[in-house]
């Protein structure tokens, strides 16, 4: 599958890399390819791929948004027609948001009509998209929006970088669910000091 990924920072470089070994075509979308920044991602997943916004966008199936919530905005007068292209958004917006918007997937849904948004990918650190297995056992992720199809690819996305599942927490009604669930995670891992290096798992009796 032919994935770009806008936004090179911890979050977006973690599932290039993982996506990357699943051998998945996979592309990196930044303003300055030559950047200190972009050559840093080069060093710590060799091969990958890094282009502009516009370019990157323009041949890819699945866009994932990795970038601050606020530059949807400027993302979107970039990247040109994503018309039943997959826009996975991975932001939360927690202490920031896109003007006018809850969230990006909001933003997403109303700029690009014929976009197929869906949320997911926010909800725990980066350590753990880098590495979801926990005492031999993949944990879990969380998705939600109201495009099928888009489901489908989030869910073999997330089994692609070895999540055992990915639970789907509802429709459009349920991102900003989503974002407050992933909350949940930064308070726990961060303000309460438990630590990065925990995550989410639903057992069922």
């Amino acid at each position: 599958m032919k994935i770009t990924i806008i936004g090179s920072g911890n979050v977006g470089s973690a599932l290039a890399a993982g996506w990357k070994k699943s051998n998945h075509e996979v592309v990196m979308g930044v303003r300055n390819p030559d950047s200190p920044k972009a050559i840093k991602v080069r060093e710590l997943i060799p091969g990958i791929e890094l282009n502009t916004i516009p370019l990157s966008v323009r041949d890819a199936e699945v866009v994932v948004i990795t970038t601050p919530p606020e530059a949807i905005h400027d993302i979107i007068s970039e990247w040109g027609a994503v018309d039943n292209k997959i826009i996975i958004d991975a932001t939360n917006s927690i202490r920031t948001r896109p003007e006018g918007f809850p969230t990006v997937y909001h933003a997403v849904s109303a700029l690009c009509e014929k976009a197929l948004p869906v949320k997911c990918f926010n909800t725990t650190g980066f350590e753990n998209m880098l590495n979801p297995v926990y005492h031999g056992a993949g944990i879990d992720m969380f998705m939600a929006g109201d495009h099928d199809r888009a489901k489908e690819v989030a869910r073999q996305l997330a089994l692609d970088l070895g999540f055992e599942n990915c639970y789907d927490f509802g429709g459009s009604d349920r991102v900003e669910l989503l974002e407050k669930f992933a909350f949940s995670w930064i308070n726990l891992a961060i303000m309460q000091g438990v630590g990065r290096n925990m995550a989410f798992k639903l057992v069922k009796r």
